[in-house]
């Protein structure tokens, strides 16, 4: 038996207030906050089975019972989703045996930003987007520009201008129109407003619409199957625009409502730059928005975003599933990616090698038990910014 999408409709991450999904939406009317996509689980549970999950296709279309895009025709697909989960064999000498790391360099263009950008491109041009814009700090642009390019759509990228120049290159060398910005990813998306308003691109900016958030979410699925449907204790994620985040506490909810989990969930770890933490501050403040962080400065890229949409988004998880936020240095992240790398095989971004330094600092502090399950995210290669270890 075979079910496609189960997708209703959109609503309003904040008011509840409903939209349709049959055409191109962005941010709620009413209140301004993203929308995010509701799904038919009961008719989508038919098919959406462990058992029916063991013969699918080896990406994240075996969840295509909740993804948006209705036509097979507008299913983009370059090779994303189902990365490997690895376990640690550093995990052992740290005292936490039971750590693994979930490898996203492995998607096309070397980043989890693949999945977002594969839904986002996918549904967009089942919609009848031409044209889309991205600011980005770079990760999120090349895989804009690769997804565009598969679907013969043009693409224009904002990246700041003291970005490792390799991001630049890699979507100019997909046909995007690539632009560099003085200043931060909050001046990229500026830009890309202007443009929006002027030529009426479509916007595909963090939350800003409905569907990048779908392909994160795929993240909590797959860890859902490679752990045999028993989620783990903690989950320690470096944090910008927080897509991944959110995403997957969404998917948790839909694996509940689908039978294929119960009601158990991972403490989520929100993790940030020091010098770039707006969220861990507000988790931390016991506040429910956080401040946009002045002259934020990192070497993690996918780190370094001073203000969210989706702050109280990410906030609300790290509550709800009893969390935490750990803000760890440049120094820390650069040095503990050759840990990691020499205890594990494998060589993570400085976001990576953020989430790693994140867990031996809960260790040290007790929060985090020696004998619990432990996940940390890869979100993408070193490979692009590989002048900071040499």
């Amino acid at each position: 038996m075979h079910t496609a999408s189960c997708l209703v409709n959109l609503e309003c991450a904040a008011c509840n207030l409903p939209y349709a999904s049959d055409r191109l939406q962005k941010l709620c009317s009413a209140c301004g906050m993203p929308l995010l996509a509701r799904y038919d689980l009961e008719k989508a549970a038919r098919t959406l089975s462990r058992a029916a999950l063991r013969t699918r296709r080896a990406d994240l279309w075996r969840y295509e019972e909740v993804l948006p895009v209705q036509d097979d025709h507008f299913r983009l697909a370059l090779g994303e989703g189902w990365t490997p989960l690895l376990k640690a064999r550093f995990g052992a000498r740290i005292g936490c045996p039971a750590t693994y790391i979930k490898d996203e360099s492995s998607n096309p263009t070397g980043s989890f930003k693949a999945r977002g950008l594969c839904l986002a491109v996918s549904r967009a041009w089942e919609l009848g987007a031409s044209s889309i814009a991205i600011p980005s700090a770079g990760n999120a642009g090349s895989a804009l520009a690769a997804y565009c390019a598969a679907a013969g759509i043009q693409a224009h990228v904002f990246i700041p201008q003291d970005a490792p120049p390799a991001f630049a290159a890699e979507a100019r060398a997909y046909g995007a129109r690539v632009e560099l910005i003085e200043g931060l990813i909050t001046d990229c998306a500026r830009k890309v407003r202007e443009g929006v308003e002027r030529y009426g691109w479509f916007d595909v900016s963090t939350l800003k619409e409905p569907y990048r958030i779908e392909g994160k979410k795929t993240m909590g699925y797959e860890l859902g199957e490679q752990l045999d449907w028993q989620l783990p204790d903690v989950i320690i994620y470096p944090t910008g625009g927080g897509t991944g985040l959110i995403g997957m506490w969404k998917a948790f909810a839909e694996m509940q409502q689908l039978g294929l989990i119960g009601g158990k969930r991972p403490r989520m770890v929100s993790v940030q730059a020091e010098n770039c933490a707006p969220i861990v501050k507000a988790f931390h403040a016991g506040v429910d928005r956080a401040e946009p962080w002045a002259n934020a400065r990192t070497v993690a890229d996918g780190l370094r975003v001073p203000s969210a949409i989706g702050d109280f988004l990410m906030l609300q998880v790290l509550r709800e599933s009893h969390g935490t936020g750990v803000a760890v240095s440049d120094g820390e992240m650069i040095e503990y990616a050759r840990v990691m790398a020499a205890g594990s095989g494998v060589f993570p971004g400085p976001e990576g090698a953020a989430a790693f330094a994140a867990q031996i600092r809960l260790l040290d502090s007790g929060w985090l038990k020696r004998d619990e399950t432990v996940v940390l995210f890869n979100t993408g290669t070193p490979l692009k910014q590989i002048l900071l270890w040499t």
